[in-house]
């Protein structure tokens, strides 16, 4: 464990300046046992399980050394075998996503359905006597503005009576 490449990633990272002598290294230290550990025991299991995996496969398989590679088991009918089992198993997961996905798009077709649109109202063309009246109207609005002050507070009332 480098302390100044740790210290200079949570620097980078974070912005945080930390010392060497920080007690933080103490966790990263503890943190690495713990971890070293964790993997040697795994490691442990998975050489028994592949040991075992070579019992039944009628090959022996001697014990794997930390600093020497894997040999290679030469049983081929154990690896042919082997693939049939993953391939069904891919087939039955690939299955059970695809029926999951499935559920899944039921579940949202019948509960979120989307609200109707209502039907644009096509409006009715004009009569010509409303047209009549627009222009009339227009015309109004045009002439209001230049009469006299008296007149047009007249015609106002007048309009605004029932």
């Amino acid at each position: 464990m480098d302390q100044h490449k740790l210290r200079t990633l949570v620097f980078e990272k974070t912005g945080v300046k930390v010392d060497v002598d920080d007690p933080i290294f103490a966790l990263v230290a503890l943190n690495e046992a713990v971890l070293a550990e964790a993997v040697e025991r795994h490691v442990e299991r998975i050489d028994a399980a592949s040991a075992a995996l070579a019992r039944q496969a009628g090959a022996s398989v001697p014990p794997v050394s930390e600093f020497e590679p894997a040999p290679a088991v030469a049983a081929p009918s154990a690896t042919a075998a082997a693939r049939v089992p993953e391939r069904r198993q891919l087939a039955v997961a690939l299955g059970a996503a695809a029926f999951g996905a499935l559920l899944v798009l039921l579940g949202q077709a019948l509960l979120f359905r989307p609200k109707p649109v209502p039907p644009v109202a096509v409006p009715a063309p004009l009569t010509s006597a409303q047209i009549t009246a627009i222009a009339t109207g227009e015309k109004f609005q045009r002439v209001l503005p230049r009469l006299d002050a008296k007149t047009r507070n007249a015609v106002l009332a007048e309009m605004n009576k029932p």
